[in-house]
């Protein structure tokens, strides 16, 4: 395409003529904004399933590694987590006020905060590894590999960042398709290189568990740097501004709007570690059998996250544009579909749960306890859609200090200490499992009461 020619944006509409609706009547519709989001996330589900059979052709030793090592990895996603919570509230709202002059300034600051930080965030991965690998109970062979695929990943943090927050800009507009066809490219190259490297083919070498954290890192650097192109190129609906964009304002309101939302992803992260220490005790086969069944399950969670993309989406830009009340339509729209579909998908994991679970390792123990913990999880998908779908619908309100307080409540405080008190009274892993149904009946109350009251219509950015 020469570049004297724009690139159509994906999911583009034409532009509003003289005499129509009104703006609010323009936005794109929950499910327009929401399937491309599930499918992509559906698509990173099955490569990242993929790329578990690969890995646990290894062993459950290497299942439990790739495990700890996202665990970690994620922890320090948490701030830019926090960035891209802010720009998604920020941008929306004012792409629904129709000011795309403020959106791209704010989308340029978020990515360069974003970048920095991720620079900065890489530090600890690299440098203490091993501290991080021996945070939990686990076998000395497999926190040496957990240790490799934390100091790999580490060195690709900037380019998570880029793709997390550009990513995030572009969906608040309400183009959910061109971030779409971004992670599919990213996705299957993430696959075929996760096969190369993991068992040395294609000419590559052979580098078991680190090599999945290379090939993850370097698919992502090509997403991060397609966007990036894209972006300058103006072929997002963001488009790359020259304009000076830095205000102490901007920064003010990122971090304002941001800070609760990295917190709440640093409670998350901390309470899946302590989950997961706890777990430990119990040895190598429930601790990979959490993470594969929380990898099945993942077909059903991107659901969720997709519909918490939608409703953050949509009520940013119908407050943006003066229409709490539609708004308040939006997210309980939202949740509705989102129940019902995750409900569906949960229903025919559960149903096919062992076989799934035997195709992803050949370990009966591993298998066993696989299948009871996608019983648990399976059964609370109504819940879990709760969670996703009214948090981000808060979250794009910028009500981000009440989905904090939420986790903090259900995952550290309820989940933690109901684990805890089964692992003090000795009962077996399977009711440490069942210890997360407590966490989400908690949240769910909770957010339902908080979205039911409306405060958040009254939060100004």
């Amino acid at each position: 395409m020469p570049s004297s020619e724009p690139m159509p944006n994906i999911g583009d509409h034409a532009e509003p003529i003289a005499g129509a609706e009104p703006p609010q009547r323009q936005m794109p519709g929950i499910l327009q904004l929401a399937w491309p989001a599930v499918l992509g996330n559906l698509l990173y589900s099955t490569v990242a399933m993929v790329d578990i059979k690969i890995v646990g052709s290894l062993g459950a030793s290497a299942v439990a590694a790739v495990t700890t090592g996202n665990r970690i990895f994620f922890v320090f996603q948490a701030v830019i987590m926090a960035t891209s919570a802010g720009t998604t509230a920020m941008v929306a709202r004012a792409w629904g006020a129709e000011d795309h002059d403020e959106a791209e300034r704010i989308t340029k600051v978020s990515v360069i905060v974003g970048a920095g930080v991720g620079l900065l965030l890489s530090m600890p991965g690299i440098l203490f590894s091993d501290s991080l690998a021996s945070v939990f109970r686990l076998e000395p062979e497999t926190i040496a590999q957990a240790s490799d695929f934390i100091f790999y990943l580490s060195f690709f943090n900037v380019s998570f960042a880029i793709s997390m927050i550009l990513g995030a800009a572009i969906r608040a507009a309400g183009d959910t398709l061109t971030p779409l066809w971004i992670g599919a490219i990213t996705n299957v190259v993430n696959v075929v290189l996760v096969y190369a490297l993991v068992f040395g083919r294609l000419g590559a070498p052979e580098m078991g568990v680190k090599g999945a954290a290379v090939a993850t890192g370097a698919a992502f650097t090509l997403g991060a740097l397609l966007s990036i192109l894209f972006w300058l190129k103006g072929w997002f609906r963001i488009q790359y501004t020259r304009s000076k964009s830095f205000s102490a304002h901007r920064l003010q309101q990122l971090f304002k709007i941001g800070a609760p939302s990295g917190l709440e992803q640093g409670a998350v992260q901390l309470g899946f570690i302590l989950f997961l220490w706890i777990v430990s005790f119990y040895g190598t086969a429930p601790y990979a059998a959490y993470g594969i069944g929380v990898q099945i399950l993942s077909f059903s969670f991107v659901v969720g996250f997709g519909f918490s993309i939608a409703a953050s989406t949509h009520i940013g830009q119908r407050l943006g544009a003066n229409d709490p009340d539609g708004a308040t339509h939006s997210g309980w729209r939202a949740l509705s579909l989102s129940v019902a579909c995750m409900v569906v998908l949960g229903g025919v994991i559960i149903f096919f749960a062992e076989p799934i679970a035997r195709f992803m390792i050949d370990d009966d123990e591993v298998v066993r306890l696989t299948v009871i913990f996608i019983y648990i999880l399976g059964a609370v998908q109504p819940l879990m859609a709760i969670e996703f779908t009214l948090g981000g619908a808060l979250r794009g309100a910028g009500d981000t200090r009440f989905p904090l307080l939420t986790t903090i409540t259900g995952l550290l405080v309820i989940r933690g200490t109901v684990a805890g008190v089964f692992l003090w009274m000795g009962l077996s892993v399977e009711w440490i499992f069942a210890a997360l149904i407590f966490d989400y009946v908690v949240k769910a109350a909770m957010l339902i009461t908080r979205f039911r009251r409306g405060r958040w219509k009254t939060i100004h950015i």
